[in-house]
């Protein structure tokens, strides 16, 4: 018996019990959370995820403004991780703007850097807002992201060099990561994913592309959550009661997450991430192809 055939029973049922809803339960916020806070920091896309999984349930979309606000648990939990170092970049980029002697440290430097690539994911989710809320959240396109990135990624972990640590970074590696980030405005890309991939494409190891990574996702999401917080509860989505829950186990979930992965990825290559995207991917299309999930959010 094939992997599909033993899959869409399970799927049939999930769906059956489950019928469509206007309105989010309490226990979908719960379920919501702990896939973002899962799924934020590996680069197996967070918003992908949270389309795959309510389409496996039969439950409605949440929609592209709860993602990004839920977004700010995971952020949270990297201020808690970071903060010291947070403290330092912030202190050391303000004193450098009338202090000369400290624009040569790596700190004052950070700031600057941060600040440059953080510009294209801004220009690009503005003008692309509407495509990002509407039909990037495909499910053929996620499915097909998910593969694709898969094998950028691979190529990323045999030709980069990982001989440069968070030290070494510089201008080019702002512009080159800040880039990347703009991509992960595709549902099934990742965040995470598009900018480790773009700092292991650079040279940097493994560990100074996770940290810059998340350091990185700082401002991106703080913007992406502003702009679209004003939308929260419009056509009977979740209201903010319900997404003060997600983000609460988006923020639990996301600091475990973090610290687990900060020590992997620090003695352990991508190449499971590879494998699991893949694998999901492949399994999306056959879902899809054979009339299990429909592609598109009710």
């Amino acid at each position: 018996m094939s992997l599909l055939a033993t899959a869409q029973p399970l799927v049939t049922h999930l769906a059956a019990s489950s019928s469509p809803k206007h309105d989010m339960t309490l226990l979908q916020a719960v379920v919501y959370g702990i896939v973002q806070g899962l799924t934020e920091f590996l680069p197996i896309s967070s918003t992908g995820h949270l389309r795959i999984v309510p389409a496996l349930f039969n439950w409605d979309d949440p929609g592209a403004p709860f993602t990004a606000v839920i977004q700010l648990g995971t952020t949270l939990a990297v201020v808690l991780y970071f903060w010291r170092e947070l403290l330092q970049v912030g202190s050391a980029w303000f004193r450098g703007l009338v202090d000369k002697s400290v624009r040569g440290t790596l700190e004052y430097r950070m700031g600057w850097y941060l600040i440059l690539a953080t510009i294209p994911v801004a220009i690009f989710g503005v003008a692309f807002s509407h495509q990002i809320e509407t039909g990037a959240r495909n499910l053929w396109i996620i499915s097909v992201t998910m593969i694709v990135l898969a094998f950028v990624l691979l190529w990323a972990e045999r030709v980069g060099t990982r001989n440069r640590e968070e030290e070494d970074l510089d201008v080019r590696d702002a512009l080159a990561v800040g880039t990347a980030q703009a991509l992960a405005l595709i549902p099934g890309a990742s965040r995470s994913g598009t900018t480790i991939t773009a700092g292991l494409f650079r040279g940097l190891d493994r560990a100074a592309a996770a940290r810059f990574s998340f350091l990185l996702s700082i401002p991106a999401v703080l913007l992406s959550a502003l702009y679209e917080a004003r939308k929260i509860g419009d056509k009977g989505g979740a209201g903010a009661g319900l997404t003060g829950v997600a983000l609460i186990f988006a923020f639990v979930v996301g600091l475990a997450s973090i610290v687990w992965l900060m020590r992997w990825i620090s003695k352990h290559s991508t190449y499971v991430f590879i494998y699991y995207r893949v694998i999901v991917g492949v399994m999306l299309i056959a879902l899809l192809a054979t009339g299990v999930i429909d592609a598109t959010s009710k």
